[in-house]
């Protein structure tokens, strides 16, 4: 290797990687590059033959190959060093963006928290991607993200993990759903997030029951919620959203219908590791959050 050039790639062929995955496209990557559909082709042909191995399945949308996938996450190791050094050298440029993974129920709980903190420090965009804490860690392997909130412990390779406060989830039910179905889970009609949540499931088979046959799905956190309070189903809902206090419940018309069945999801905080000092930063927010007690 000369002086000067690149083994895994240069810098144009890396971007172009990045572009035509996250894009989906050689179109939209040429789109977001300002170059031709055939410049960004021949820039993954010379990259493609630097390596000795295809990185990019030509599908819809496109997608990288394994051997791609390291590949994109050395490229937005790079692209995020690179915005570091520009944000420190011209203080008034464009600020780093930070791609990263956090399940609805987060997002819609501490989340908040943690979106005030990146708010309050305004020199950092989040690009989030809303992804179910079990599948979560496949967008670090792919290199579609730079940090995740994940249910997996063990630490993707070229990643750190540290644990997070488990999320604590009730099963409830809206007081006259419950009363009409003879305060009985069997067979009471159910509320699930999407085919990935079985927070439900499992707290029926913890009990030795059957699925209901009628289960319903609601993808939005708040929405789930509401669902469950105006008697669509019951459903496990976050500590977070109930409130505090004997009443809380009652409150809000609901009532326990598992008691001491909660569920307990446990979750971590999986970024790679490299010298960043805005992922450090992140990642003392994410903590910081998390740790926050209910309001």
């Amino acid at each position: 290797m000369t002086k000067g050039s690149f083994m895994y790639g240069d810098p144009a062929q890396l971007s172009a990687l990045l572009a035509v995955v996250t894009e989906g496209s050689f179109e939209g990557a040429a789109d977001v590059l300002g170059v031709s559909p055939s410049a960004v082709s021949q820039r993954i042909k010379a990259l493609e033959s630097r390596i000795g191995q295809v990185v990019v399945q030509r599908t819809r949308p496109c997608r990288a190959t394994p051997t791609g996938e390291v590949l994109l996450r050395h490229a937005r190791q790079l692209e995020l060093l690179e915005a570091e050094t520009r944000a420190a050298l011209e203080p008034h440029g464009r600020t780093p963006t930070l791609p990263v993974a956090i399940n609805a129920d987060s997002l819609a709980t501490w989340g908040r928290d943690l979106l005030r903190l990146v708010a309050e420090a305004g020199d950092v965009a989040l690009e989030l991607r809303v992804e179910d804490q079990g599948h979560s860690a496949e967008l670090l392997r792919a290199g579609r993200v730079l940090a995740a909130v994940t249910a997996d412990p063990v630490a993707v390779q070229g990643c750190s993990v540290e644990p997070l406060p488990a999320a604590r989830y009730v099963p409830v039910a809206a007081i006259g759903l419950w009363e009409r179905h003879g305060r009985s889970l069997s067979g009471l009609p159910m509320v699930t997030f999407n085919d990935k949540d079985r927070l439900q499931h499992d707290v029926l088979r913890r009990l030795g029951l059957a699925d209901p046959p009628l289960v319903h799905q609601v993808p939005s956190t708040e929405d789930f919620a509401q669902a469950v309070r105006l008697g669509l189903g019951w459903g496990a809902l976050p500590v977070q959203q109930l409130g505090r206090g004997p009443d809380a419940l009652a409150d809000q018309g609901l009532v326990a219908v598992a008691p001491g069945h909660d569920v307990r999801v446990p979750l971590h905080w999986q970024r790679w590791r490299i010298d960043s000092p805005v992922l450090d930063r992140l990642s003392g927010w994410v903590r910081s959050a998390a740790a926050a007690p209910p309001r």
